[in-house]
């Protein structure tokens, strides 16, 4: 059915703009169904799973799963088929079902969350796209129409070497998206200043800091603030490399910095442990893109493990589940933050949840590159001063350039093969 054609009989002569969300729903209810689920994978900083639901009225909707080995074959050959020939405006319901068909085979965490959470993510852009409505809208609304962003920043090759961090510090100031957050890298020591792990108390299996090491890191954040001046946000990246008392003395070290968090100071299997250090420490602590699903955020979140939930919202459920994780912190009053690897798809997606979120504060941008945001059609900058600005444009208002996807393909892929 041709899209003119499929408007002109769901809608019964009335016209869409002039309906509200609730009446619009019921007007299209059962008249559209999914009849094809594509996945294909660009090579950008990491390869982006990219996912295409297409439907009888010709409407169609983009997501994206977050990166992995796996995920595209979970997509095509083992959840698509609980979703075809539904009607798609039930997203919660595909999502449950497809997680419920997928009992016994990750379907609790892992590649498996992350294959349904890009599918849902697609399911949101087409309801939005059906409804003619931004894709926040259908979560709630939102209480913002712009999402703070903070720029991570990749490690300096001799982490000794203060003039590095400090040319680091204005080569991400300089960038054209006017960046008012930054993320640094902490955990650089000791792989950067001891390669060889030679030096008395290194050790490449064990997780723990010698007082050398945290000499280096109070200097490098120290640098990094005197840099940035007093007033600008930047956390601290652990990357859950230590022990609990490592991990204590590294966040009393940066603290002088005063930095937005630290985060990740620990590994991210024990709730228990992270809330020790939580506890223990005097700057915030984000934690968050190793979970999974609200249920393994809620003992986290219970004995306010963190200051901050820090959710992959394209690997840990999706929009409506982060949703849920962030309501289930807001209860604690636990902030949300979002960590991000995606595409623009995944990103601008991220942003419709995030801008539907009564507490959430600032997004991640992580290894950007030159065609970043080249590979979507979009109006205007996707991150302009600092923020993105969610668009009043169906679902999440932008399409794929098929010129740069094709160009950057990975191998063996097809466009929507």
């Amino acid at each position: 059915m041709r899209r003119r054609n499929f408007l002109k009989t769901a809608l019964a002569g009335l016209a869409m703009t002039e309906l509200p969300l609730h009446r619009l729903a019921a007007a299209h209810k059962g008249k559209v169904k999914i009849t094809g689920v594509k996945c294909m994978i660009v090579r950008g900083t990491w390869d982006w799973n990219l996912i295409k639901i297409e439907t009888d009225s010709g409407l169609y909707g983009i997501g994206e799963a977050y990166w992995g080995p796996g995920v595209k074959d979970l997509v095509l050959n083992q959840l698509a088929q609980h979703i075809i020939g539904e009607d798609p405006l039930n997203v919660d319901r595909l999502y449950t079902k497809m997680l419920m068909r997928s009992a016994g085979a990750g379907a609790q965490s892992g590649v498996t969350v992350t294959a349904a959470s890009g599918i849902e993510i697609a399911l949101w852009d087409l309801a939005g796209r059906i409804l003619e409505t931004p894709s926040c809208n259908l979560l709630g609304g939102r209480f913002r129409d712009k999402v703070r962003f903070y720029r991570t920043t990749q490690a300096v090759q001799n982490v000794e070497d203060m003039s590095q961090w400090r040319d680091l510090v204005q080569e991400a100031k300089a960038e054209k998206f006017g960046w008012t957050a930054f993320k640094f890298q902490g955990d650089g020591i000791p792989p950067r200043a001891d390669p060889t792990y030679s030096e008395p108390g290194h050790d490449i299996y064990t997780r723990g800091l010698t007082l050398k090491d945290l000499r280096r890191i109070e200097k490098a954040m120290m640098t990094v603030r005197e840099a940035l001046g007093p007033d600008v946000d930047f956390g601290i990246e652990a990357h859950w490399k230590y022990d609990v008392r490592d991990a204590i003395n590294m966040a009393k070290a940066i603290a002088p910095a005063n930095p937005m968090w630290i985060e990740d100071p620990v590994p991210p299997g024990n709730p228990e442990v992270m809330a020790r250090v939580t506890h223990a420490v005097d700057i915030p602590v984000a934690t968050g893109e190793n979970l999974y699903t609200r249920n393994e955020f809620r003992r986290l979140i219970e004995l306010q493990g963190t200051d901050i939930v820090h959710i992959d919202i394209p690997k840990s459920g999706g929009l409506l589940e982060s949703k849920r994780i962030h309501d289930l912190a807001d209860n604690y009053y636990i902030s949300t933050s979002a960590h991000n690897p995606a595409s623009p798809v995944g990103t601008i997606a991220s942003c419709h949840a995030a801008a539907s979120m009564r507490d959430f504060r600032v997004h991640e941008l992580a290894k950007y590159i030159d065609w970043w945001q080249d590979l979507v059609i979009h109006d205007g900058p996707i991150i302009e001063n600092g923020y993105h600005r969610i668009r009043d444009k169906p679902g999440y208002g932008i399409e794929l350039n098929p010129e740069v996807a094709k160009r950057h393909l990975a191998p063996g892929e097809s466009w929507w093969g």
